[in-house]
This record gives structure tokens, sequence and C-alpha cells, in this order.
């Protein structure tokens, strides 16, 4: 029976925590009486606490995370309940912050803030000596990276198979951008680079084919992002897949020749744009050239096979639904795979704080604490706002409508696609839990009512995206629309494009 338990509960099971491997590695002569658990948010409170006690731990430590802090709660209150003489570590970002507002922070014994790599294990050495300190919050800091060791030996075989395998090259960001907790960072701190490339050998001989880097800012360094590229285009193999986040003003030409060999659909870059507002920028201490940003995501997309995954940030201090939405259309134009439209949140710790009083800033208490409402944006807008990114998650970046977006977007992007999900919204009374079958209706009902789109083409354009999903059956329009066309190859068969489309069906 293990003495310490490190447990957490992450989004979905195909996650592995990254966090929990980093303490076990660093366990030193307590890793042979020291286990990892992890749960994820399906599982029951109950289950996990029965699960944990009945190994009779003396020290449990939870990672708490935006995700999880709430079913956390739970589950401590419970263990503290049953078993009082249990200590419960808590760690993580969630805890790292205004701890103090937490009701988590009243039922456990210790709280680790920031990077707990080493000051965990020695917390546990002196609960275990008898010598606990009398200060519940140890400040966990930023150890040297040269002193803590790496979790990869950590993950399992069965973690290699089924799991997404997260790496880091570096920890830490030069910049200040306020709605991220990186903000509070003095800079990037690497890892020795020969040492970390060497445990990357290690993953990859092991049968390691999915790498998630991260790294803040993975095209930072020159010579590191070049040599770790380079070490995955000496090992290109079946299966292989790469993620990296980078700045997008910044791609120098040494990591575009090495990323225009890379074959397509291997890697998957995510591209914080956040927002084109120069003024917005300036506020929120974002430092970015929106010229070269351009550039940057146009040549990507190209010249290369790589995955883009933008980012934009919807109730940034100083801009409204306007300036938004003109900043979406600029991205669209771009052709990226994908535009994550998120909403600002408010992270503990994260100096976006500084700004509520004088842009009248309301954020949700509750987890993950997005913004209700602005001066420049009501509460109203910001639920308009908040089911646009849903149905854009569902519509325009799933994959399934690649033939019907452009009618969806036409010349206007933002204002189409937001007159669609107010329509949308409406028809369906929600935008969570829709069948997809249901949504393909859904979507022709709102092309051709609200935005004018003629039933011919929006049918033809759906008949098409609904075969590519491999769905069963139709949906009554498309039916109807199918049963027209044939009509009119019967009446008129010698009209060439009849005869096209009788040979392809």
């Amino acid at each position: 029976m293990p003495e310490i338990i490190l447990a957490t509960l992450n989004a979905r099971y195909i996650h592995s925590a990254f966090g929990l491997r980093y303490l076990m590695a660093n366990m030193g002569e307590l890793r042979n009486t020291t286990a990892i658990a992890e749960f994820s948010l399906e599982s029951w409170p109950a289950d996990v606490a029965e699960t944990l006690l009945s190994q009779r731990p003396g020290i449990i430590g939870f990672g708490l995370y935006i995700w999880n802090i709430e079913q956390t709660t739970r589950i401590v209150r419970l263990i503290k309940a049953a078993r009082p003489e249990v200590t419960i570590v808590l760690g993580g970002p969630e805890i790292s912050f205004e701890w103090e507002n937490e009701a988590i922070s009243e039922d456990c014994d210790y709280i680790v803030t920031g990077e707990g790599d080493l000051a965990f294990p020695a917390l546990c050495r002196r609960i275990l000596n008898g010598q606990p300190p009398a200060d519940r919050v140890i400040a966990g800091g930023c150890p040297p990276l040269n002193q803590v060791r790496m979790p990869y030996a950590e993950y399992t075989e069965g973690d290699i198979r089924q799991r997404i395998l997260y790496v880091e090259a570096s920890r830490g960001c030069p910049f200040r951008c306020e709605f991220c907790l990186s903000a509070l960072d003095k800079t990037a701190r690497p890892f020795p680079l020969a040492r970390f490339l060497g445990e990357l050998a290690r993953l990859y001989d092991r049968g390691a084919r999915q790498f998630k880097f991260v790294d803040r800012t993975f095209n930072l360094n020159t010579d590191t992002g070049a040599a770790i590229l380079d070490f995955f285009l000496d090992r290109l193999d079946e299966g292989l897949f790469l993620h990296f986040e980078v700045i997008p003003d910044r791609l120098p030409s040494r990591l575009r020749e090495r990323l225009a060999r890379v074959p397509p659909g291997t890697v998957q870059l995510e591209i914080g744009v956040q927002t084109f507002n120069p003024g917005v920028q300036t506020l929120i201490s974002r430092r970015q050239d929106d010229a070269l940003t351009e550039q940057n995501i146009h040549w990507l997309r190209s010249c290369t096979g790589a995955h883009l995954h933008t980012d934009l940030i919807a109730g940034l201090p100083g801009e409204d639904l306007a300036s938004f939405g003109a900043g979406f259309d600029r991205l669209i134009a771009l052709g990226p795979h994908e535009i994550q439209v998120g909403l600002l949140k408010r992270l503990k710790g994260a100096p976006i704080a500084r700004h509520s009083e004088a842009y009248a800033l309301r954020f949700n208490p509750s987890p993950p604490y997005a913004l209700l409402s602005s001066n420049l944006i009501d509460f109203f807008q910001m639920q308009r706002m908040t089911r646009f990114a849903r149905l854009w998650d569902l519509i325009g970046n799933s994959g399934r409508f690649r033939n019907t977006l452009p009618l969806i977007l036409g010349e206007a992007p933002f204002d189409r696609f937001m007159a669609l999900s107010d329509a949308l919204s409406e028809a369906a009374g929600r935008v969570h839990g829709i069948a997809l079958k249901r949504l393909f209706s859904l979507v022709y009902r709102c092309l051709t009512e609200k935005l004018a789109v003629p039933e011919r083409e929006a049918a033809a354009a759906l008949r098409l995206d609904h075969r590519a999903s491999g769905l069963k059956g139709g949906p009554p329009f498309m039916a109807s629309s199918e049963a027209a066309e044939g009509s009119k190859t019967t009446r008129d068969p010698r009209r060439p494009g009849n005869r096209r489309q009788t040979a392809h069906r």
C-alpha cells in the first residue's frame, strides 16, 4: 500500500497528468511508496474517495485545475469526513493564487503554490519524519530546471498506446499578455537541450509517436526549435504527430525551411492571434506585429502541410463586438484550418483583473470564470458570443461542413455566422446536445430562411457534407432535393449537367 498518492481528475481519459508525473519523478527515496491515481470528470466523487482510501495512504496530493476544482472540492470533503487523519496537500495553478477564497482550502492540510517538483517531496519528507511545517502554504517557486528530474520515464506502456503525451523543452514565457498566467513569469527557462532530446529519443524508442509540446513559445529560440524539428525529421514514421504552440510574428528562415519538409498531417501549430486591434494589444501588454502575423499564417497555409489552429479572444478590455468581428473576418481570410473562439476568462493571478473597474469587467464567479459583460459588450451580447463560439466549433471547426461553410460565410463571415447562430439557437432552443442529423436540418433551415441561400444550392452543399460525414439516411430536405433533381433528369436526360449528376449518383 502506498504511503503517498498523487491524484487528479483529468478532463478526459486520453489526457495524462503531466504534473503528477513530474512529482513522481522527483520523489527520490519516497518514489517506491508513492502511487499515481488518475480519474476523469465522469468519475463520481464517492467512488474516487473510496478508491483512494482503500489504499490506506497517509498523504494524498491533489492537482487542481480550472476544470476539476469543483469536483475535487467534493472529493476532499468526503475524504476528510471519512478519514480526517489523512493529510491532504493541494497544488496546481487553480490553488496557487487567491487560495484564501477557495472553499477547498478550508478542508486541506497544506497548499503548495507554484512549481511543486521539489517542494512537494520535501514537504512529504517532513510530514513522514514527524516534523510537519507550521505554515500551511508552501511556496514552490521556480526551481532550477537542471535540478528537476524529467518525468518521461513515468509514462507507462498504456499511456504511450492510449493517451496524449505531454512534453516541454522550456517553462515560462518572456511576454506579458495580461489574460495569461504566464504574464507573471520573468522569462522562459529552457531545460538542458541535449538532456531533453535524450529523453525524447527514449520515448520514441518505446513507441511514442504523438507529442504535445506545452511550451508557451516553441519558436522563441530558433536554435532550440530547429534542433527539435531536426530530431523528428530524422525519425519520420507513420503515426507521428507533433503539437507546438507558437508566437505568430516570429518565423525565421531556419524554422520555415524545416517546417516545409514535414509531411502533411504531422504537425499542428497552435497560433495565438487573440486580437488584431492595436489599441487592445497595447492595453493588455501584448506585443504583436500584425502584418508579420498575417504573412506568416499565409506562408504556413500555402507552403507547409501543418494544421493551423488559431486563437481569438472575445471580450478583451477595450474591444467591442464590431472590433472582434473585424479580427475574425481578417483571420478567416488567411484560411487557417481552425479558429478557436475563446471568451475572456479571469484566471486567478492573471493581471487582466487590473482592468475590471475601468472597463466594467464582470466575470462568472464559477469556473471557468468567463466574462459576463464589459462596458462595451453587455450580458446579452456575451451570451450571443457564447452560442456563437459553441456553434462555430460544431460547424466551422468540425470539418463536417466543408462545402456548406462558404455559403454561410459569404463576404461578411462574422456577421453572417452570427445571424446563423442566432437563428439556429432560436430554432433549436439550445446549442448543446444537438444530434448531428438534426444539426444538418437546422443549418439548412437557417441558411435558406435567414441567409437567403437558394434552397437548391443549400441542399446540394449539405448533401455532400452529409454523405462525407458517414451518417445513414437523411433529413427531409435532402430527399426532396434529390427527388427534384431526379425528376429533372427524367424530363430532359439529354442535358449535360443532368447526365453528369446521374453518373455521379
